[in-house]
Formats: C-alpha cells, structure tokens, sequence
C-alpha cells in the first residue's frame, strides 16, 4: 500500500526546498505520490515532473490558492489543474498582485509597530527569483532581528491571525477560488477547514464544485479530526490529507513533516476518477 502526501510546498512560494529536492525527499521517505501545492502559483510542478520521471515518485500537479472571506484567509486546494494553460497563469498573475498588495501593507504596519524592516530584506529570504513572497519569509527576518525567537512566535505575536501586524486585503473569495479551481480542470479541495472555526464553508461552497475537504492535516486536533471525517462522509466529499510541508525551520518542521499525514492510494484514485469525468 502507497503513502501519499497531498499538500506539500516549495521555494515557487514559501517552502524552503526547490521542487526537485522536494521529490527527492519524499523518494527517501517511502512516498509514492506526492503533490505540490504551492501558494497561488505552478511554476514549480514542471521540474517536479522531472524529478518524479528520476526517482519513480508520482507527482500530482496542483496549487493552494489564497482567498478571503469576512477577512479571513481561506485557502483551497486545486489538484490536476492544468498547469500550463495560458489563461490558467493569468488569472494567477491577478492572485499574485494580490498578495503583493498584503505584502506592502504587512511591510507598513510593521513599520509602524516600530519595526525596521524592508521588502528587499524579506524577499531576500525568497531563493528561487521566480518565487513568491509570503509570511514565512517575513517571520525568518524577524527572527534574524531578534525581533522573536522562532518562527513561531513570528506568527502569534506579529503575522497569524489576531497578531500586531496582520493584515487582510481583497483578494477573490472562496466561490471565486473554487471556480478558478474548475475552470481550469482541476478538482478543489477545502485546505485544513478546522484552522478557519466556520464549517458552514463545506455546505456554502459545495454547489460551486467543492469535491473535498482535508481531513488529516498536522494542525488538526484529534477532535478536528473525527469531526471532518464524519462531515466527508455526511457530505459525500473526498477525505484527503498532507504534512502542509514547507521545510525545516529551526528545532522542527513548520506545519508538519513530509508525510507525516499521508493518505492511501483510494484517496489519488478517487482525485484521479474525477478528473477523468472531467475530460470525458
């Protein structure tokens, strides 16, 4: 039986290893599929492929795409999209302008917190040029300033939800971020529900193409758990699951490990028969 991590990430948005690494890492693992999902972009699935042809691993092409409801990010994850289609990657130009227009005011509102800190400095921390930028990046300068120790307290003092700095900008909604999702043939996918405390999410954005939610996700209680398996069945949508990886920081992994939450084969299968409806 294959372990498989759906929900992965790499230095094509906030993860610390390119994707060829990545693949590599989840060969050693024992993974037999692995997704990269990156935030609001694709550019890293093509040498992903490369890398899954070299060491014998599937690689699922997909994105994690940025949304905000009643100023809350919501994030939705799109697996098979069609990652080399030209009207797929500008529509993603627009999401990156997007977080860009975050990335700013987060920069101004630090500032004004008494904090010097640049966006050169944070996009620094970006190794890949065609990379983007997002809070991780922000939280490792502050941890160089000694502005925090760890990343994080990064996020619970100054970056997460609640914290001095956060900020929300207008971005596409949920609706929006799902149909995106469809339009250009993949299949959505509702990210870690029990970070966003609103399940009527599930119910609100199934009659636009929901067909799943992620169940095993490492910031899920076991509470959270039981509660979303039971709502996957309820609602009869897909139960995935994956480590949210984005590398080794400091004394651990931020989010979970690689593998750490992997799925069976029945959860790819069940990806792979939608998508075939799709194009049938």
């Amino acid at each position: 039986m294959g372990k498989i991590d759906l929900h992965t990430h790499t230095t094509a948005s906030d993860g610390m290893y390119a994707s060829d690494e990545l693949v590599r890492m989840a060969k050693e693992r024992g993974l037999t599929a692995v997704a990269i999902t990156d935030h609001d972009t694709v550019s890293g699935i093509q040498s992903a492929n490369m890398a899954g042809q070299k060491y014998n691993v599937e690689v699922v092409p997909g994105i994690e795409v940025s949304t905000v409801y009643q100023g809350k990010e919501i994030h939705v994850l799109g697996y098979f999209v069609d990652f080399t289609s030209k009207a797929f990657l500008n529509d993603l130009i627009h999401l990156r302008e997007g977080r860009h227009r975050r990335n700013q005011m987060l920069i101004k509102r630090l500032n004004e917190l008494g904090i010097a800190i640049t966006l050169d400095e944070v996009a620094a921390k970006q190794t890949d040029p065609n990379g983007n930028v997002g809070r991780p990046h922000f939280a490792q300068v502050l941890v160089d300033k000694k502005v925090v120790n760890t990343i994080q307290e990064a996020f619970d003092f100054y970056l997460g939800e609640g914290g001095k700095a956060y900020v929300s900008t207008p971005r596409i909604s949920p609706e929006e971020g799902v149909q995106l999702i469809v339009r250009h043939g993949g299949i959505p996918v509702l990210a870690h529900p029990g970070l966003y405390h609103d399940d009527s999410l599930i119910s609100q954005l199934m009659p636009v193409g929901l067909k799943g939610i992620e169940v095993y996700h490492p910031d899920h209680s076991p509470e959270d758990l039981v509660k979303y398996k039971d709502l996957a069945l309820r609602y009869q949508l897909l139960a995935t699951g994956g480590s949210d990886f984005h590398g080794m920081r400091e004394k651990g992994p931020y989010h979970g490990a690689l593998g750490s939450q992997p799925v069976g084969v029945d959860a790819l299968e069940q990806l792979k028969s939608l998508r075939n409806k799709k194009r049938a």
